[in-house]
């Protein structure tokens, strides 16, 4: 449910490595809980974020099919990191290394998802920029929302394969290249 008003202007915004955006959503990916460098970068009112879907912020330039990895990883109850391009509400975007977990209660029931995102790196961001351009041709060769993310996901999977990398090597071995960098 993103304004479908808002146009991506280009403008990358930044905040520092030392910064943490934070959120926290409910089990259908209903926003709960901001941080302040959330609305700050994201440009909405804290009362416009609550409640809404987590997906106010999506880009168009983030694959569908990263997207459903995801969503399916966290409501298997696993955590995930990806890379993730999200969208302010006056059409700048932000690039993040997102850390999702689920939120789980005493039976084991999951009860939200808890995101913690950081910068990511420049030359880390050359790499997934490419992934997620070959992704969105591929989604875009799709009339159905569900083929495109299929299309997506096998094209993500033979990337991988022909890697010798599973998803979380592939992300984690890019992580240890900022640390080294």
């Amino acid at each position: 449910m993103r304004p479908t008003s808002i146009t991506p202007t280009g403008q990358e915004k930044t905040f520092r490595p030392d910064q943490i955006i934070v959120s926290k959503t409910d089990p259908q990916g209903r926003l709960t809980y901001v941080n302040r460098l959330f609305v700050e970068i994201s440009g909405y009112d804290e009362r416009d974020l609550i409640g809404k879907p987590h997906n106010i912020i999506r880009h168009p330039d983030m694959p569908r099919s990263v997207f459903r990895l995801l969503w399916d990883r966290i409501a298997n109850g696993e955590e995930i990191f990806a890379y993730v391009v999200n969208l302010s509400a006056d059409g700048g975007h932000y690039w993040v290394l997102a850390h999702v977990t689920p939120t789980f209660d005493s039976s084991g029931r999951i009860l939200g998802y808890h995101s913690n995102r950081r910068t990511a790196d420049r030359a880390t961001l050359a790499v997934i920029r490419d992934l997620y351009a070959r992704l969105l041709a591929e989604e875009s060769r799709h009339a159905s929302t569900s083929d495109a993310v299929e299309a997506g996901k096998a094209l993500l999977d033979a990337e991988l394969a022909a890697a010798g990398q599973t998803y979380d090597e592939f992300v984690w071995s890019l992580s240890q290249e900022e640390v080294a960098a």
